[in-house]
């Protein structure tokens, strides 16, 4: 019987790391210095057609959309989400590679710096784990983060614009598409989802040209997330933002580092709330993760679940 684990993680040149199920790659995760900020592409749908874009269809100056990725618009004043300031996030850092049957695991280390000290403003430690799914190709990305300011503190100001952000395929849009915005609580499009509260948010829609493939993804809320309910950010061109500081700002602290927990499904056919539900509640339950030491020959860092 091979050793080689259903879920792999791979390095690739380019300062690129692959992420694949069953010998087929489902994610990239993109940190060269290209690019102000380190992102995910391509998100591949359970078809192989591909779930998120780099950049709007419409709008040339919003190329800071990149697929699936962290930015604020406001820290101390800092825009780290548009390209224009000189604010940047670079990986310092990779902890663990993490393969495995059920999962695998990434856990790296980032720096958020201003584009003037060299040093960093914040450290966001981030640890993913994919999971593949019983539906033929379909997968979780559970995103789980700490933001650990430099300083004794720091505020993430009141914005819209901030942490998790994602930019779906253009046909899954739905004013560039066909694709239907619908939250946890049943309503549906930008109109009645816009800063609205909701435990999760799903875009779906067609990902080839008949228009009979419907494929999306469902981005959900964790309830120790801060700013419960949390308002969402999303738009009928494409995006889709969970928003914890829309409504105050939020200070995070050396010895109290703000804490975020996010989950996305990738997914084969139109949002099944029922199944979104359950999704919702047993991620709600699970532990969050960390990084240990390693106890493993040559293996410095290892990650688990708390108990």
């Amino acid at each position: 019987m091979s050793n080689v684990p259903r879920c792999q993680i791979v390095p690739l040149a380019g300062h690129q790391t692959s992420i694949s199920i069953d010998d087929r790659e489902i994610l990239r995760w993109n940190f060269g210095n290209d690019y102000p900020r380190p992102f995910f592409f391509p998100v591949v749908a359970p078809s192989g057609a591909l779930l998120t874009r780099m950049g709007h269809p419409g709008a040339p100056d919003h190329d800071h959309h990149q697929s699936i990725w962290f930015a604020n618009h406001k820290v101390m004043g800092i825009d780290f989400w548009g390209n224009a300031s000189g604010a940047v996030i670079r990986q310092l850092q990779w902890l663990a590679y993490d393969d495995g049957d059920d999962s695998c695991r990434i856990a790296v280390e980032l720096g958020w710096f201003d584009g003037h000290d060299p040093a960093p403003l914040l450290k966001q430690k981030l640890i993913c784990e994919v999971r593949p799914l019983t539906a033929r190709h379909e997968f979780t990305l559970e995103l789980q983060s700490r933001f650990v300011p430099v300083s004794e503190s720091l505020e993430f100001e009141k914005t819209n614009f901030g942490f998790l952000a994602v930019r779906v395929a253009k046909s899954i849009s739905a004013v560039f598409g066909s694709g239907v915005l619908t939250g946890s609580e049943g309503a549906q499009t930008e109109k009645n989802l816009f800063e609205q509260s909701a435990r999760w948010i799903d875009y779906s829609g067609p990902t080839n040209r008949e228009g009979n493939q419907i494929e999306g993804i469902t981005y959900f809320d964790h309830p120790s997330n801060p700013g419960q309910p949390t308002g969402w950010h999303v738009r009928d061109d494409g995006w889709l933002c969970a928003s914890p500081c829309m409504k105050t700002s939020i200070t995070t602290r050396k010895q109290e580092p703000l804490a975020l927990r996010y989950l996305l499904h990738i997914h084969s056919g139109a949002i099944n709330s029922e199944q979104a539900n359950n999704m919702y509640s047993e991620f709600s339950a699970r532990s969050p993760m960390q990084v240990v030491k390693g106890t493993k020959p040559h293996t410095r860092w290892e990650i688990e679940r708390r108990e």
